[in-house]
């Protein structure tokens, strides 16, 4: 049974940095693609960056990228996100997501593919 945990969400000024955290429990025995998405009030849910777990690809979208940086500590199996000089349109509760195989090009299309297990969110919220 897999299963994500979200932390490290919180309110922010704009140019600030936040860390959120995702538990994950997952299968020593296979390779996942681990991602986190966002949705914000009225707004369709987008994912914001990728980490194959087999080699450590990482993909980001544009709107974060040079911000934003995905990475995970195996020894704590837990997946991170660094977000720097955070904007006010960053603001969305963030979910941390998981899904299985696929390859490191199946983590690059994370925007067309359906992720298995996904964690309960944490909100970020950006002041101007």
């Amino acid at each position: 049974q897999v299963q994500l945990v979200e932390s490290g969400g919180g309110s922010v000024q704009a140019g600030g940095s936040l860390r959120l955290s995702c538990a994950a429990s997952l299968s020593t025995y296979s390779s996942y693609c681990m991602g986190w998405f966002r949705q914000a009030p009225g707004k369709e849910r987008e994912g914001v960056a990728t980490f194959y777990t087999n080699g450590g690809s990482t993909y980001y979208a544009d709107s974060v990228k040079g911000r934003f940086t995905i990475s995970q500590d195996n020894a704590k199996n837990t997946l991170y996100l660094q977000m720097n000089r955070l904007k006010p349109e960053d603001t969305a509760m963030y979910y941390c997501a998981a899904d299985p195989g696929g390859g490191s090009d199946g983590c690059m299309r994370y925007q067309e593919r359906t992720f298995d297990y996904w964690g309960q969110g944490t909100q970020v919220t950006v002041s101007s």
